[in-house]
């Protein structure tokens, strides 16, 4: 007890059920109860007034980054956009402890083909006033029309048929590096997916990204080379084309997985980004998330994606209990909304 300095309520499987530790030497724990036992526990733990705990909250993290000056910090340039992104993700319950919840990046180039970036081009950076699935204007015009004629009365209308963060996308992405590998086999009843299925190049992904799905990024893309590597040497199979899968394929603009992630992260702190990144935050962490808003800026998902959307406790039917849990299981998670009007852009 005298280790742990932080400790905040969190959600799990969108029912206000866990608890996440932090300790002094950094290690983390997350901790899923019933949800009477949550509360107890937690108000238990800070009856004991334990030495280190400086940091704790009980409540919407709305209310807790309203506690914190972080936005008044990264709008003055006191932080970079890689911390603020991180603290957001902290804050909204978006933690390495959880698949279901791993922290969520933006893609922010949308040049992968040019043998060397320039920041000074538009074109080179993603539109971060859209969300992936608003991309591709061909693909969206399929999405809307699906939308507008949506005839299942049992479901609530959404736009997409995917999210763009879940367990699937984390394990996708990470499929190089244990314990992910063996995440992804058990996902994929303990094989590999098909070769041509798995992640094998950056250019590659961008373009199912704007035709296939809507995979967003993890924080790995801007600090981690390593995902990049096939260090372990498995055997991931040959594509149709006869090509064997290895290291991802990179970008002609980046020679190493070492030079591919200083030159994205150089894109994530350049002067575009911190220009339109408040436009990506309405998207993923504020008012573009929910309501008329999130309608307007094409933004809607799965309802069940939703925190607050369905308390798992108080539906009797098994079936259908079992089969909402699987839904949010395996389609993906909403990030907790952490702003309800326009997010301010950095000075």
């Amino acid at each position: 007890m005298e280790e742990l300095c932080e400790m905040y309520a969190r959600s799990y499987m969108q029912q206000q059920t866990a608890i996440e530790f932090f300790l002094v030497d950094r290690k983390s724990f997350f901790l899923n109860f019933e949800k009477m036992d949550r509360d107890r526990i937690y108000s238990k733990i800070l009856s004991l007034r334990p030495d280190n705990l400086r940091k704790y909250h009980r409540g919407p993290p709305s209310l807790l980054i309203k506690t914190t000056n972080l936005t008044d910090r990264w709008q003055r340039g006191k932080i970079s956009n890689f911390e603020y992104l991180m603290k957001l993700n902290s804050i909204a319950g978006r933690t390495y402890n959880d698949l279901n919840q791993y922290p969520v990046f933006p893609w922010v180039i949308s040049d992968y083909k040019s043998t060397k970036l320039d920041f000074s081009r538009k074109s080179t950076f993603r539109n971060l006033k859209k969300p992936i699935g608003a991309l591709n204007k061909e693909r969206l015009q399929i999405f809307l029309d699906r939308y507008h004629s949506w005839s299942d009365p049992t479901m609530v209308p959404f736009l997409y048929g995917s999210h763009y963060s879940s367990m699937h996308t984390i394990g996708y992405y990470l499929i190089r590096m244990e314990p992910f590998t063996t995440i992804s086999i058990d996902l994929q009843d303990k094989y590999f997916d098909h070769a041509d299925r798995l992640f094998h190049s950056i250019e590659r992904c961008w373009e199912n990204c704007l035709n296939v799905d809507v995979k967003e990024l993890i924080p790995e893309f801007y600090y981690q080379p390593e995902f990049l590597k096939n260090s372990n040497k498995f055997n991931f199979g040959v594509k149709q084309n006869g090509v064997k899968i290895d290291d991802v394929v990179l970008p002609p603009w980046a020679e190493t997985p070492e030079q591919f992630i200083r030159l994205n992260r150089e894109a994530l702190e350049s002067d575009y980004v911190s220009q339109n990144l408040h436009h990506w935050i309405d998207l993923i962490f504020g008012y573009k998330q929910r309501g008329d808003a999130a309608t307007n800026a094409k933004n809607v998902f799965h309802y069940l994606s939703y925190e607050g959307a369905v308390d798992l406790e108080k539906i009797e039917d098994k079936t259908m209990r079992e089969s909402m849990e699987a839904t949010i299981a395996y389609f993906g998670q909403t990030p907790s909304q952490l702003f309800t009007i326009p997010h301010p852009s950095r000075s």
